[in-house]
């Protein structure tokens, strides 16, 4: 296994200055540090050993170069790109539109985060040059770059971050990660100083402005001016402006011609005129899109496109594989799911091996056993040990034990078998996935299965609205843990991130002390702890690690050597997630 783990560690960054969910992934923080493979999918030949050079080698899901590339040509000015996205965006209000991985890669081109990672994990300023935290970590001194403009011509200013807050506390998706944050207050202490005050300490708060719904900067005098017109019209100071937006057709952005970035040599950025993206929801088709020519890049989460990718030639491949692993969970407040037994069982009853191989990812993906990836430096053995893993006798013994419970909380008679429904989205990999565990599940005698679907939207709000059974999701995250980990524990009456409804005090209580020390072992084991508490109640299944690409023309550079304005390496394509500003088409 051979491979350059881009760490992230933030007890690092946070001394310093300095510093995205469901099966289609709905993860409001999507960037993060994580495994990326560039290779041309013709010869197998890696190019992301950083220089310039190309080595032979062949891919397989361990056995690859996870370098961030730096191109050595020189860039081309110009031209235009077209971009297949597994899903549209549900619009470019941050503080009111979720904003999932397909939407990252559009709202990037509009609006530039205050904060991103580079290649080693850590937080970096993007629009602020500088975040300070006090003792505590309650108060955090941010200071803002200068010279930064909106698409309308107004200046980027301390009290933009003000004012933009006010508009964020009323937000459907904003308003809940100021609740996460306890984000008490933000004020302008001079013209380009901005102190945020919280109600709790938070070590990992500069994650938070990396956010769309936090961090994404907006000119809030045109949201406040036309809230809803904003969203198909947003005013950001990003590389690029819109031109037009035809939902579920085509959005266009093209270059602003203000932008307040340079490259080594002084050129303005962005170098490409212009960028079209295209939903092609369908995985077969948006693949073929790009064989053909239709578009010049396209994304995907699934393995199964990935294996067919690697097939083609021609193009070249941007794979990632972090922390994001496919799974399930089960709506711990309905029965028979309130019963740990039950959900223990199913656990056993889940045949991994057998489900990647059903989602085309047997080679790529290995089965996980927490939210992390077992090369990340948050992944621990103890946890590891105690993940309920397949074995049909102990699954089949524990679901016996509750069939057979006069006070089975399904109101069933003893004996009668558990009703289940299992949902997920109609892609073909998700549904041959769940028909490996309807057969396993069925298999034991003691399980009626009832498979549902339902398009991703759909399948999204069912889990909001808690109307979700066992429900197929996407779970980690290559931010900071507890951007996602901490509104996942807390009390699901007061958080929308509880999907699976269960609440254990001492458990929330480990994730409130993990964002008390910037202590990088501290919080580690108190992450530990937390994933063994999730392995022994059950709440949710895990498949196996969840392989993205970005695959593109072979003439486009740039996908995964993007920089942060210090001239540090961002943290590549984590989640088939990329910049447009230093993409441009080779001669």
């Amino acid at each position: 296994m051979r491979q350059h783990r881009l760490v992230t560690a933030m007890a690092v960054p946070l001394a310093l200055g300095l510093l995205a969910a469901s099966c289609g992934s709905d993860d409001d923080s999507s960037e993060g540090d994580g495994d990326t493979v560039t290779t041309d999918a013709a010869t197998d030949d890696t190019t992301g050993d950083g220089d310039g050079d190309t080595e032979e080698t062949t891919p397989t899901a361990t056995d690859v170069d996870t370098t961030t590339a730096v191109d050595a040509e020189a860039p081309v000015f110009g031209g235009s790109l077209v971009m297949g996205l597994e899903a549209e965006a549900n619009g470019f209000r941050p503080w009111e539109d979720g904003c999932g991985e397909p939407c990252v890669n559009m709202a990037r081109t509009l609006f530039d985060p205050l904060f991103d990672q580079n290649a080693e994990g850590e937080y970096e300023g993007m629009l602020a040059e500088s975040i300070e935290a006090n003792d505590g970590f309650t108060e955090w001194t941010m200071t803002l770059r200068p010279g930064v403009t909106f698409h309308n011509g107004v200046p980027l200013t301390a009290q933009t971050i003000v004012d933009m807050f006010a508009i964020q506390q009323t937000g459907a998706i904003s308003s809940g990660q100021i609740a996460t944050y306890t984000l008490a207050n933000v004020e302008a202490v001079d013209e380009m100083t901005v102190l945020y005050t919280l109600g709790a300490p938070n070590s990992a708060f500069p994650a938070a402005l990396s956010t769309v719904s936090l961090g994404a900067v907006f000119e809030p005098g045109a949201a406040t001016a036309d809230p809803e017109g904003f969203s198909t019209n947003p005013v950001g100071t990003g590389p690029f402006t819109m031109q037009s937006r035809d939902i579920d057709n085509a959005t266009i952005v093209v270059r602003n011609p203000d932008y307040w970035r340079t490259d080594d040599d002084g050129n303005q950025l962005p170098y490409l005129d212009e960028v079209e993206f295209r939903p092609i929801p369908d995985e077969n088709t948006r693949l073929d899109a790009l064989i053909s020519g239709t578009v010049n890049l396209m994304e995907t989460r699934r393995q199964g496109t990935i294996r067919d990718a690697r097939d083609e030639s021609g193009i070249a491949l941007y794979e990632f594989q972090g922390n994001n692993t496919g799974g399930g969970m089960f709506n711990t407040q309905v029965p028979p799911f309130d019963d740990v037994r039950v959900r223990l069982g199913l656990n056993r009853l889940n045949d991994q091996e057998r489900v990647i191989q059903a989602l085309g990812g047997e080679g790529i993906s290995e089965p996980v056993t927490q939210w992390f990836s077992a090369d990340s430096p948050w992944w621990t053995q103890e946890a590891d040990d105690t993940y309920p893993v397949f074995d049909f006798d102990i699954g089949t013994s524990l679901l016996q034990e509750y069939v057979d419970d006069p006070a089975r909380s399904d109101g069933k008679a003893p004996g009668e078998p558990i009703d289940v429904e299992l949902s997920c989205p109609p892609d073909p990999t998700l549904t041959a996935a769940m028909q490996v565990l309807e057969q396993v599940w069925s298999g034991s005698e003691l399980v009626n299965v009832n498979l549902t679907q339902f398009d991703q939207a759909t399948h999204i709000n069912n889990a909001i609205a808690d109307e979700h059974r066992a429900h197929c999701w996407r779970w980690g995250t290559d931010a900071d843990p507890s951007g996602a980990i901490t509104p996942f524990l807390a009390d699901p009456a007061a958080s929308v991130g509880n999907l699976p409804n269960w609440f254990d005090p001492e458990a929330y209580g480990w994730a409130e002390q993990a964002i008390q020390t910037d202590d990088f072992e501290e919080r580690k084991a108190l992450y530990s702890q937390i994933m063994v508490r999730m392995n022994e109640q059950a709440t949710v299944w895990y498949s196996g690690g969840t392989a993205t690409l970005i695959a593109t023309d072979e003439n486009i550079v740039g996908i995964d050597s993007w920089t942060l304005p210090s001239g540090e390496l961002g943290d590549g394509t984590p989640g088939a997630l990329t910049y447009f500003t230093e993409i441009y088409v080779a001669e």
